[in-house]
């Protein structure tokens, strides 16, 4: 649709100097408009398989020649009144299905650009195909379909300022619409911590917080990963910040999921942390009135890997056939039978984020103090300890946690880190002694969590029975 508009604008501005009058220009411009439509069949590999044009750019064509139609008949009234024709769309449950070769469709507003647009489309090339680029020397608008989002766009932040992203999961979206496993639906944030193959395995909808470093705008876990992220955090002049999901996303993915599925569950990170849930509880009103479906939203009044622990139970509750109005109740019980413990190595980036004071951050290097922070009943972050080492770190998160399991049974248990694979795995030893068994997953934290942590923070998230 972007590159038809763009043939269009750049026909009426050549003819800038004619001496044609505009009104002559605008209606000779519709040729040009046609035959950039019919050459969208050779844009997308898709299109050019089925012999379509873009629906987007078809849309844009006939809403041009509507207004051509108008300052030929010169006639509003006409227009008012005149019945459309009516088309008959035919249904059919035969559709083509095929392999989804690259997963991600990707879209990105790129300005300050250093590169060409030829440059810029060899680049998307090499992450993937479909490859479009639109726009002029200083902002180009682009869309490719790629694996790998995030390895992209750690390239392309170094040939310009990326302030818009929009990533969607293919494959997951004809996974919706032609093979989902179950009729409840299972959404949540990207603060939420799993491994990716039971998102996948779960088909469990996620939601990116947005995450920006100075002007550069990223999607937090598609776009930007933490392997990416922390080597922002420690190289980039400026500390970045998250800014909650707004609710025009929810609406967007509410009524997408309504369409296919007879309820939706939605488990969000703590209120007192974001305004997601908000914006999600707003969202679930309208689309629950709108499609009549049932859209039940829940504070997980936790984040990171707790709240993976109550999605994937939850996933679990929809994946053995249990009743919707059972797994709600369940879902309460499961967000009270959670806790999490951080372990934070260093201060520093509190400081930064400005959750902590300098004075206090500054006294607590030279004391060396290494704080543990938990979440309580609330969602509030609250502190529950500080040593003066990262062994006596683990001693004491270690004998919290061994009183824990004295008066409850485990149901799995998490184990996390921000670039510290090495405490993680001390974690994990000690935790497999202690329980009898291994963590569920040893991964990096969330970015949107780990840039409040800091780099090297290790954090166990447990769930009771």
């Amino acid at each position: 649709m972007l590159t038809v508009m763009k043939d269009w604008a750049d026909y009426l501005y050549s003819k800038k100097e004619s001496k044609m009058d505009f009104r002559q220009v605008f209606l000779d411009s519709v040729e040009t408009l046609r035959n950039s439509l019919q050459e969208t069949k050779e844009k997308l590999k898709i299109l050019k398989q089925y012999n379509l044009v873009d629906a987007g750019a078809k849309g844009f064509v006939v809403f041009i020649e509507g207004i051509i139609e108008l300052i030929v008949s010169r006639n509003v009234r006409s227009l008012m009144i005149e019945v459309p024709p009516v088309i008959s769309l035919v249904h059919s449950d035969e559709s083509a299905c095929e392999t989804i070769e690259f997963r991600y469709c990707t879209e990105a507003l790129i300005r300050n650009i250093t590169l060409d647009p030829a440059s810029i489309q060899s680049t998307l090339q090499r992450y993937g195909d479909s490859a479009v680029v639109a726009g002029n020397a200083k902002t180009m608008r682009i869309h490719v379909h790629t694996n790998e989002p995030a390895l992209l766009f750690n390239e392309l932040k170094n040939h310009g300022t990326i302030t818009s992203q929009k990533v969607d999961d293919m494959i997951l979206q004809e996974q919706v619409a032609r093979s989902r496993k179950w009729n409840i639906a299972l959404v949540t944030d990207s603060t939420c911590d799993l491994p990716q193959d039971l998102f996948d395995y779960y088909q469990i909808h996620v939601i990116p917080l947005n995450l920006n470093f100075g002007d550069n705008h990223y999607l937090d876990k598609v776009t930007i990963t933490p392997d990416y992220f922390y080597d922002l955090l420690e190289s980039s002049p400026t500390f970045p910040h998250t800014s909650q999901i707004n609710e025009r996303a929810f609406t967007n993915i509410y009524s997408h999921l309504a369409s296919h599925y007879d309820a939706i569950i939605s488990l969000h990170l703590s209120g007192h942390f974001s305004g997601t849930f908000q914006n999600s509880q707003k969202a679930a009103e309208r689309i629950s009135k709108e499609f009549n479906k049932p859209v039940h939203v829940f504070n997980s009044r936790s984040l990171s890997g707790a709240l993976g622990l109550i999605v994937l139970r939850t996933a679990k509750a929809i994946e053995a056939g249990e009743k919707l109005e059972d797994i709600l109740v369940s879902v309460k019980e499961w967000i009270d039978k959670t806790r999490v413990f951080v372990s934070v190595k260093t201060l520093k980036y509190m400081v930064k984020g400005g959750r902590v004071s300098g004075p206090k951050g500054l006294l607590s290097s030279i004391l060396n103090i290494k704080p543990i922070v938990s979440v309580d009943d609330q969602g509030k972050s609250v502190l529950i300890g500080k040593t003066f080492s990262q062994a006596s770190n683990v001693k004491l998160v270690m004998k919290k946690i061994a009183l824990l399991q004295s008066q409850n049974v485990f149901w799995n248990y998490i184990v996390l880190h921000a670039h510290n694979q090495d405490g993680a795995e001390e974690y994990s030893k000690r935790m497999t002694y202690i329980t009898g068994f291994e963590p569920l997953a040893l991964i990096d934290i969330s970015p949107a969590i780990g840039m409040h942590a800091g780099i090297g923070a290790t954090a166990i998230a447990i769930m009771f029975t």
